[in-house]
């Protein structure tokens, strides 16, 4: 067993109660509900096993199985999707190379962000997990900053080293930088797309650390791990003309329903 993909799906977010299960109208005006447009980026992944989706959540677990996933309840005491895959980890008769966590709020992820992620964690065996970030140009950025000028989340940034090592990812919009950005020109900002590749023994080794003081902060799952010593590669994946953007709050549905009207995305 290769690669695995776990979406992690939970109705009791705190920034938008029940998001699995908003329905998003794409081109052709149909609606699904978001865990099935992100169970169907899912299985485009060339080169996946099997797609779990995991839920301690009864109305999900019984949308999800009517469109056909694999579903794996889990514990309701898990505190984020990273303890939710280890949780199904350790369900699992054989022992994957590796589990991909998509997050159920990305429904426009494209499927060689996943692929390239996958390529990207087998070519660093020094690397514990792996995430991708994609460059924002100008128009991106300041789409980031509107946000928090308004007092919302439109998404995680991400700063890394030498290698793609990461350093640091934060709901703030770092690195600072002076001054304005040209709308197509790229700048220094990263955005953090929300999928990790975890080996199995440090999806294991997660689930038994506490919960860090900076993960507490930001809301963060994924600085656990640097926050216990662990190697995190940031990979950079292209958009090839794609739009990008996850659902963290009702005022992303009209955002991302015109970029899927746009991309026509049915």
């Amino acid at each position: 067993m290769a690669v695995v993909i776990v979406i992690p799906a939970r109705h009791a977010s705190t920034r938008y109660p029940g998001k699995p299960l908003v329905e998003l109208r794409g081109a052709g005006g149909q609606a699904r509900s978001l865990i099935r447009r992100s169970w169907d980026a899912a299985r485009q992944v060339q080169g996946a096993g099997r797609v779990i989706v995991a839920t301690d959540d009864a109305r999900i677990a019984d949308h999800a199985a009517a469109f056909g996933a694999e579903v794996t309840m889990t514990s309701a005491d898990c505190r984020n999707g990273t303890e939710r895959c280890a949780e199904v980890l350790a369900g699992l008769p054989e022992r994957p190379e590796m589990i991909v966590n998509l997050q159920g709020d990305a429904p426009l992820t494209p499927p060689w962000f996943i692929e390239d992620l996958i390529a990207g964690l087998r070519a660093a065996p020094d690397a514990d997990a792996a995430t991708p970030v994609l460059n924002c140009t100008g128009a991106m950025r300041a789409d980031l900053l509107a946000d928090r000028a308004a007092g919302q989340v439109g998404g995680t940034t991400a700063v890394f080293g030498a290698g793609g090592q990461a350093l640091y990812f934060s709901k703030e919009v770092i690195p600072f930088v002076p001054g304005d950005v040209a709308p197509d020109a790229p700048s220094p900002v990263f955005h953090h797309v929300g999928v990790y590749a975890y080996r199995p023994e440090a999806l294991e080794a997660y689930a038994g650390w506490p919960e860090g003081a900076l993960e507490r902060l930001e809301g963060l799952e994924q600085l656990r791990f640097l926050e216990n010593g662990r190697r995190m590669l940031c990979v950079r994946v292209e958009a090839r003309g794609r739009a990008f953007w996850e659902l963290n709050n009702p005022s992303d549905v009209p955002r991302i329903e015109a970029m899927m009207a746009a991309m026509g995305m049915g």
